[in-house]
């Protein structure tokens, strides 16, 4: 029986979001023309908030989408004042320019949390600010949560959690793709390759 330190080792190896990335885009001016119409749809139908939740193009995207069986990997939280997505990677929580991010994404999705409400939002946002700079939670990736530690998912739910209802039961680990769960799909941009 191998090691258990090794074992989780290799887990949090695989399913952080620090891989570089394996697919190639081998047409950057159809690329740039999907990010224009991407980030403008954000711009439309997104607020502060608001889920962006995408298939990126990364390793550890394509391992887990395939270990969760949903073709979707990761997630951030939209600060449309900044144009901003606050997210949580490998490196830590940290904020990313919008455009990075929509460039990073293969498909894109715009969900808006159940709990978000015009009265929240800035509430929202600030529990969101708030967190940059802690560190990612690789233990809770295989649902060992670390205090004060956030994979992406799991930093997503729980800056709502002051609106969670004491009734609500999450999973261990929140995955990326079950995010549609708690709350409504506004857009959904397809895979690249689709348009």
């Amino acid at each position: 029986m191998p090691n258990f330190a090794i074992v989780v080792s290799f887990c949090l190896f695989i399913v952080s979001c620090v891989a570089r990335p394996v697919v190639h885009i081998s047409d950057l001016k159809k690329h740039a023309q999907q990010n224009k119409f991407i980030t403008e749809a954000v711009h439309t139908f997104a607020r502060t908030g608001d889920w962006l939740v995408i298939r990126g193009y990364n390793a550890t995207d394509n391992l887990v989408s395939n270990i969760t069986a949903i073709p979707i990997s990761h997630v951030g939280v939209f600060d449309s004042e900044s144009s901003t997505v606050i997210e949580a990677e490998g490196k830590g929580v940290h904020e990313t320019s919008l455009d990075k991010f929509v460039n990073k994404s293969y498909r894109l999705l715009i969900i808006r949390p159940r709990w978000l409400q015009d009265t929240n939002r800035k509430k929202v946002i600030s529990n969101t600010r708030k967190l940059i700079g802690k560190n990612y939670d690789f233990l809770g990736t295989i649902g060992f949560n670390y205090p004060d530690s956030y994979y992406c998912s799991e930093l997503a739910v729980f800056i709502f959690k002051e609106w969670h209802s004491s009734k609500e039961k999450f999973p261990f680990v929140i995955k990326p793709g079950d995010l549609y769960l708690y709350g409504k799909i506004l857009f959904d941009s397809l895979p690249r390759d689709e348009f």
